[in-house]
C-alpha cells in the first residue's frame, strides 16, 4: 500500500531501515502519487540505490533493476527475438508444408518468442513493480532517446507485434553519479532531487543502525573522521558504504576506539585510491584531533 502522506512516507522509509530527510521523503511521495519516475542524482555511495530496494519492500511489489553500460541497447534492456526457437519453429512449420510463408512468419514473430528484457517486464501484469534504471549516465544518450516514450507513455512499441502498454504504470527510479549531464528532455519527464552526503547526526543514525553492536564512543569516532575526510581533497570521498564497510571492518578486528593505528590497517576499507590514501594518512593525527568530542 502507498503512503498517504509525506510523513507517513518518511515513517515507512524509516521502518524499512532508511534514514531518509524530510526533502527525500517528500520527493518519493510525490512520485508515487503523481505517477511519475524519479531521477536521483548524488555521489557514489550516497544511498541512491538503497531507497529504489526499500521502496520495494515498502510497497510490498517487485523490484526489476536495469544496470546501465556503454554500448547498452534496446536487445539488452528492452526485448529481444529468441532466434534459436523461431528457427526451429520456422523447419517444423516448413516441413509440415501446411502453411505459407506469410503464416509462418507472422507465428514465429508472436509473444511467445519474445525474450523481456527489464523494461518490457516492468509493463507486465496488474501491479506495479519497482523498476530502477541505475547509473544512466553509463548508458549512451541514444539509449536515452529510446527512454522518451517509455517514460511519458509508459508503453513500448515492438514493430513485429505492435505498441504494448501498461495495465498499471511502473514506479521508476532513474539514477545517475553525474558523470555526464542527462539531456533536458528526459529530466522534463522525472520529478528530480538531489542526494547529498549525510550530515554528522543522519550518518550517526545510519551507523547505529546499520551496524547495531558498534560502541556509541566509536560511532561517534567513525563518523566524526569520515566526516572530515570528506573535507579533504580526494579524488573519491568516502561514502555511506564505505563508512559502514569501515565500522564493520573495525569491530571485526575488536577495536574499541578510533586509534592511529587502528587506521593505518585499515584505509583500505574507507579510501579506495592510494593517492587518497597517502593523503588521509598524512593528515590522520589532525583528523584526529579535529573530530567532534565524545
Amino acid at each position: 500500500m502507498r503512503p498517504q502522506s509525506i510523513e507517513a512516507t518518511l515513517t515507512a522509509l524509516e521502518a524499512h531501515g532508511y534514514v531518509a530527510e524530510q526533502s527525500l521523503a517528500t520527493a518519493v511521495f510525490l512520485a508515487l502519487k503523481l505517477e511519475r519516475p524519479l531521477f536521483l542524482e548524488g555521489e557514489p555511495g550516497v544511498g541512491k540505490t538503497e531507497i529504489v530496494k526499500v521502496l520495494s519492500k515498502m510497497l510490498g511489489t517487485r523490484l526489476i533493476r536495469l544496470q546501465c553500460y556503454e554500448g547498452l541497447d534496446v536487445s539488452s534492456a528492452v526485448y529481444e527475438w529468441d532466434y534459436a526457437r523461431q528457427m526451429l519453429e520456422i523447419r517444423l512449420l516448413e516441413a509440415s508444408g501446411e502453411r505459407s510463408a506469410t503464416t509462418v512468419r507472422r507465428e514465429v514473430f508472436g509473444a511467445d518468442f519474445l525474450v523481456k528484457r527489464p523494461l518490457l517486464q516492468a509493463l507486465e501484469g496488474d501491479t506495479a513493480p519497482v523498476l530502477l534504471i541505475d547509473e544512466l549516465d553509463r548508458a549512451d544518450e541514444e539509449f536515452e532517446a529510446y527512454l522518451l516514450e517509455f517514460l511519458s507513455e509508459w508503453q513500448i512499441t515492438v514493430p513485429e507485434i505492435g505498441t504494448i502498454s501498461a495495465a498499471q504504470p511502473p514506479v521508476v527510479v532513474i539514477t545517475s553519479n553525474r558523470t555526464r549531464e542527462i539531456h533536458d528532455a528526459l529530466k522534463r519527464r522525472c520529478l528530480y532531487h538531489w542526494i547529498d552526503y549525510p550530515d554528522y547526526q543522519k550518518e550517526l543514525r545510519i551507523v547505529q543502525q546499520k551496524v547495531p553492536d558498534v560502541p556509541a564512543k566509536l560511532a561517534q569516532q567513525i563518523v566524526s573522521f569520515v566526516q572530515r575526510l570528506r573535507d579533504m581533497e580526494l579524488y573519491k570521498a568516502p561514502g555511506i558504504a564505505e563508512t559502514l564497510d569501515w565500522a564493520a571492518s573495525l569491530m571485526a578486528l575488536e577495536v574499541t576506539s578510533l586509534e592511529p593505528a587502528a587506521l593505518e590497517d585499515t584505509y583500505g576499507t574507507l579510501l579506495k585510491y592510494q593517492d587518497d590514501i597517502v593523503r588521509a594518512r598524512a593528515a590522520a593525527r589532525d583528523l584526529l584531533a579535529q573530530m567532534q568530542p565524545v
